[in-house]
């Protein structure tokens, strides 16, 4: 894999000779197989060969590196070798993924960092619970554990002590710390905890009512939506020209024709779509499996993403990183990015955040003036009771037309 790389045979050779070059070598198609350049690929070699005469130099075994050891070989470049600050950044880069390289085929078996604290047992039996029992995804379990962790620290982790004043002391002082969003999430965390907690008989049946409920009025906001033709600007700002403009397209198309969440762009994979059937199929909260119809211009812009857009990569996960290394993305927050970017080239403003959520609430909008009923959309946007679906009758113009009663005249003396 090197050839592919290094131009010159004498370069090759060099960085294969040694007890060090079957390391390198297996770097190499480690970069060369996720995507990167041939000349950040050089670059990183580079970095990994400068570690391993370093490494050499310290007498260091190279199965003892951590990420401690970055440190001093960073100091080594600045002190003896007088890299400027730039170049040191690159060649600790490929430091540091020559380190994950080792660490991924079995050379490095230290850890990668300090051991990390570990969770209350309570916790983690909480998490394998919510798991197996209401198949809870790991993002909102990450959410809960937060004011778990802090109610545990403050009250202790033993729950035959928890009691209701101390709950709602807790709830009071954490609710004055954060925004409601935030309070409304540690309300549901500890009332689930305890519902757990009362499951396994470790606390009192009942204690989950003491938990206050965060004020809320249901449907006492408008949906954030932006017009039909912002829409159009917003997915035609993607270049068809170019594999991160077809990529982006298809996110677009789904965002805002199928109305899917962020998340659900996320998770979907090639095997989701039935192109036979012409359906797609959408694995929602909580786990629940739906199918959508997949239009022909979805299926279109996928078709192009596929074929001339998507890195050849081994993973069925049908969205891809376009910049190396190629793999799924890490979170929903790159949907939000994409979203935002594609707003932002259109010049569409909307107040607010939830970019991604916007379009969807466009879409269901649009599907509304199209006559479509509050049922059809409460089964497109996968709700689970139509009421959910409800607030969007404010925004149903023609109805309330002709419900809206005309206003009583006063007249002057």
């Amino acid at each position: 894999m090197l050839e592919k790389i290094f131009d010159g045979p004498l370069r090759v050779k060099t960085l294969r000779s040694g007890l060090r070059g079957p390391l390198l070598e297996g770097f190499a198609e480690d970069l060369w197989q996720t995507g990167y350049t041939k000349m950040t690929a050089r670059s990183y070699i580079r970095a990994a060969e400068r570690l391993v005469y370093w490494t050499d130099d310290e007498d260091i075994p190279v199965s003892n590196l951590t990420e401690k050891f970055l440190e001093r070989f960073d100091n080594h470049l600045d002190r003896y070798l007088r890299y400027s600050h730039s170049h040191r950044l690159i060649l600790l880069s490929g430091a540091r993924l020559f380190l994950k390289h080792l660490r991924r085929v079995g050379v490095i078996f230290s850890p990668v960092d300090e051991p990390k604290t570990q969770d209350p047992v309570l916790l983690t039996a909480f998490c394998q619970w919510m798991h197996q029992q209401r198949g809870t995804s790991d993002s909102t379990l990450c959410n809960y554990s937060r004011p778990i962790r802090v109610l545990l620290k403050s009250l202790g982790e033993d729950p035959i002590k928890f009691d209701a004043p101390n709950l709602r002391q807790f709830v009071l002082e954490r609710s004055q710390q954060c925004g409601p969003a935030a309070a409304k999430t540690c309300t549901a965390a500890l009332r689930m905890f305890l519902r757990f907690l009362i499951a396994e008989g470790k606390c009192v049946a009942g204690l989950d009512a003491a938990i206050p409920v965060v004020a809320h009025w249901r449907l006492s906001t408008l949906p954030r939506y932006v017009q039909p033709e912002e829409v159009e600007s917003i997915i035609a700002s993607c270049d068809h020209n170019s594999p991160l403009g077809r990529r982006n397209r298809a996110i677009l198309l789904l965002l805002a024709r199928l109305a899917l969440r962020a998340g659900d762009i996320v998770r979907l994979s090639l095997n989701d779509i039935d192109w036979e059937k012409a359906e797609i199929q959408v694995s929602g909260k909580g786990r629940r499996q739906t199918r959508l119809p997949l239009t022909q211009e979805v299926g279109d812009a996928l078709v192009a993403y596929l074929k001339d857009g998507r890195p050849p990569i081994d993973t069925d996960v049908l969205f891809i990183r376009s910049h190396a290394p190629f793999r799924a993305f890490a979170s929903h927050c790159a949907i939000s990015e994409i979203v935002i970017q594609a707003m932002r080239r259109a010049g569409v403003t909307c107040q607010g955040g939830g970019a991604v959520r916007v379009l969807r609430h466009s879409a269901a909008t649009s599907m509304l003036r199209q006559g479509a009923s509050l049922q059809d959309i409460a089964t497109i946007l996968r709700h689970l009771s139509v009421e959910t679906t409800h607030i969007y009758a404010k925004v149903d113009i023609t109805v309330l037309l002709q419900i809206a009663q005309p206003w009583p005249e006063v007249y002057s003396c």
